[in-house]
């Protein structure tokens, strides 16, 4: 430090060039100003002490984490318990693993977002079932299993797809198993009978045809469900992905609607607090059959799932799926049958129902009492349409309430009851 006395009060006559350690002095030197040892210790213990608070903040806000997952883990090995109680869950890994021939290819009937399922017989009395393995390494998997395990627990109805038991325990390698088994369906998904997959493997299977009364019967299986899940539920539930592979065929060609995994419970209950806590599925629904409105982030609504089935009803009598690239631009499904009504009835309907209808009525002059009755089918049609679209509305507010929807169906199938039209009789192939 360079003084200011002495011959240091002179600048002009002293020179401190050189020596670049110096500070201090008169102003005349330039010097760069001293900065007192204690002034860098306090420095120093400034930094020290930051330091030292980040680490500690930051080392509690990790041990709170911690705690934080433990109790979480905790929570949801206690929903998982308490949704699959009921259920029985005491079937075993290894006796899945042997009835499906570990979980053969040959027998994968499906996959989804959150699970594979297969076909299985349980050896100890030949059942046919269907396993649903869920894929837990899947963001939102595990809260899938808990929702369908919860809402299965809850529902109990003759068309929905029944849960027999579940698995929740570990395979053979250690890693966490869970498993849904479920009444195995003899006709499939009703997505297997709309668009069948034409393929080598299957290329000698007969083609699935459905004809009026069986879709009539479907849809109306369905609008059961779903009047039963909005309101006779204790708690209504709020389905979020209706769409036709979820819709299950059994022997009988009875609709049972399965796959809660994204299920909304329309009154808060443990299940939803802890669940959302795990993750959050996102978008409910799929593509093509998810209500505009969700994109927007309106939370689910019965509404919602009545857009959907909309979407399904139209799909399934045009034939046509609202992903088809047909459908580009403005145009959707919900738009082109619009657009058609009312002349273009049959010009939309699926090409399936009339080509039975040619074939056994021919294109031109049919006689004058299949004629009055044709235009009873045509009568029908468009009114299936106009049901379609009410429920499909952009709007939720103007959609077509499930109660109603019902109601008109069981009016269409009554006016096809009164021609003589039944599933199983020639009459109904002899029209549509």
């Amino acid at each position: 430090m360079l003084p200011c006395e002495g011959v240091f009060k002179n600048a002009t006559g002293t020179s401190v060039i050189g020596n670049n350690e110096l500070c201090g002095g008169l102003l005349e030197f330039h010097l760069p100003i001293c900065i007192s040892k204690s002034f860098e210790s306090r420095k120093i213990h400034m930094v020290i002490l930051f330091t030292s608070v980040i680490s500690g903040v930051l080392g509690l806000a990790l041990i709170l984490a911690f705690i934080y997952l433990c109790w979480l883990k905790k929570k949801v090995k206690e929903q998982i318990s308490s949704s699959t109680d009921d259920l029985h869950p005491n079937i075993s890994y290894g006796t899945l693993l042997k009835a499906t021939d570990g979980f053969s290819p040959t027998n994968l009937i499906g996959v989804g977002s959150f699970g594979s399922v297969y076909k299985g017989i349980l050896e100890e009395n030949q059942t046919a079932i269907a396993v649903k393995v869920i894929h837990l390494a899947h963001h939102g998997a595990l809260k899938s299993f808990i929702v369908e395990c919860d809402a299965s627990k809850n529902i109990k109805h003759r068309n929905l797809l029944k849960i027999l038991t579940v698995c929740s325990s570990s395979d053979y390698q250690g890693s966490d198993f869970k498993a849904l088994v479920y009444e195995f369906m003899d006709n499939g998904s009703l997505e297997r009978w709309l668009h069948p997959n034409i393929s080598p493997s299957n290329g000698n299977e007969l083609p699935k045809r459905l004809n009026f009364i069986q879709r009539i019967n479907i849809v109306i299986d369905v609008a059961f469900v779903l009047d039963y899940l909005h309101q006779q539920c204790h708690i209504p539930i709020v389905h979020c992905d209706l769409k036709p592979s979820n819709i299950l065929l059994d022997a009988e060609m009875v609709a049972h609607v399965g796959d809660f995994g994204l299920a909304k419970f329309l009154v808060g209950s443990s299940l939803d607090s802890v669940a959302n806590q795990m993750s959050s599925v996102g978008l409910r629904g799929t593509i093509g059959y998810v209500p505009l409105e969700y994109a927007r982030g309106c939370e689910v609504s019965r509404e919602g799932d009545v857009y959907s089935y909309g979407i399904l009803l139209l799909e399934m009598f045009t034939g046509l799926s609202p992903t088809d690239d047909t459908f580009r631009d403005d145009l959707t499904l919900h738009s082109f049958v619009t657009k058609a009504l009312p002349e273009k009835v049959l010009e939309i309907t699926d090409s399936i129902l009339l080509q039975e209808r040619e074939s056994h009525l021919g294109p031109y002059n049919p006689p004058h009492w299949l004629s009055k009755s044709d235009d009873i089918i045509q009568e029908c049609l468009l009114m299936v349409y106009n049901i379609g679209v009410a429920c499909s509305y952009e709007v939720p507010g103007r959609r077509m309430s499930i109660s109603g929807v019902a109601n008109k169906l069981h009016q269409i199938r009554e006016k096809l009851f009164a021609l003589g039209l039944h599933e199983q009789g020639a009459p109904l192939t002899a029209y549509i």
